[in-house]
């Protein structure tokens, strides 16, 4: 659509739908509106006439995907704080689907874990054309846009075993949204986590920026592109500036990604 636009996945009364997010960045969503499409974001983009107040639907997250690829360390500041070096080369990870939730949806604490925490990120969607073994330009038109990410992750556990895929993996790991950007420059953009109980009183826990990252948006595309063929839809977490440290039941968690917007997730103990 050549513009910044804003695209959201919702529930209304008529069932699931995609959709465009109007009225003015930063007023807040209660003076927004979701204007509905009948295409996935990255197709051609169809309206259907329908619109509905933002603050009477649901946001879902914003894209369904094949896989969501992590990138652990990118941050020298929280490579640091864990004890460990600055890889040399991206360090990549695997979350499943099935840790992807959205907005307002609950953080659901196992029983196998005594120590989860939160990881605020910027989160890169990739478009139509998916990427395989592409150069820097070619990583660059291959991303759609933009949504905020929480990397959710069982330190304790993360400690213990050989690999991550427990300590990442767990429904609920991931949460997305609110809506995906388009046509936002992400090379310094501020990186935000909130932890609290009373809405008024959330203690910021990470501030960072992109420009820190280790390696920048368009390395890091390339990189895994080399790896395995990314899909339309499929999330790349670009890593988490310092600060983690745990949530418990009762915390609410912000992320907030600047030009984006933010994502609030309830943290609950898992029945």
């Amino acid at each position: 659509m050549g513009l910044f636009v804003r695209f959201a996945r919702f529930i209304h009364a008529g069932g699931v739908s995609f959709g465009v997010v109007e009225g003015e960045a930063g007023v807040g969503r209660a003076g927004l509106t979701i204007a509905q499409i009948d295409s996935l974001p990255f197709e051609a983009v169809r309206f259907t006439g329908q619109r509905w107040a933002l603050a009477d639907v649901r946001l879902l997250a914003p894209i369904f995907s094949s896989k969501v690829i992590g990138i652990g360390r990118n941050y020298a500041d929280h490579a640091a704080e864990l004890g460990n070096d600055v890889p040399k080369e991206p360090l990549i990870f695997i979350k499943p689907s099935t840790t992807v939730i959205g907005p307002n949806d609950a953080i659901r604490l196992p029983p196998q874990s005594h120590q989860v925490e939160h990881e605020a990120e910027l989160a890169v969607v990739i478009g139509a054309t998916g990427a395989r073994r592409v150069d820097r330009a070619g990583a660059e038109r291959a991303i759609f846009g933009y949504t905020c990410g929480n990397d959710v992750t069982a330190r304790d556990l993360q400690r213990g075993d050989p690999t991550w895929t427990r300590a990442k993996g767990f429904d609920s790991f991931c949460p997305l949204g609110p809506w995906i950007v388009t046509d936002l420059d992400v090379s310094d953009v501020e990186v935000r986590c909130e932890v609290g109980r009373d809405p008024e009183k959330m203690e910021v826990r990470q501030i960072g920026r992109t420009k820190d990252m280790v390696f920048d948006v368009p390395t890091l595309v390339s990189y895994v592109s080399h790896i395995m063929t990314l899909l339309p839809g499929d999330v790349i977490l670009t890593g988490t500036p310092a600060g983690v440290s745990e949530i418990v039941t009762g915390d609410t968690v912000t992320v907030s990604v600047q030009g984006i917007g933010e994502l609030s997730n309830p943290v609950v103990t898992l029945d």
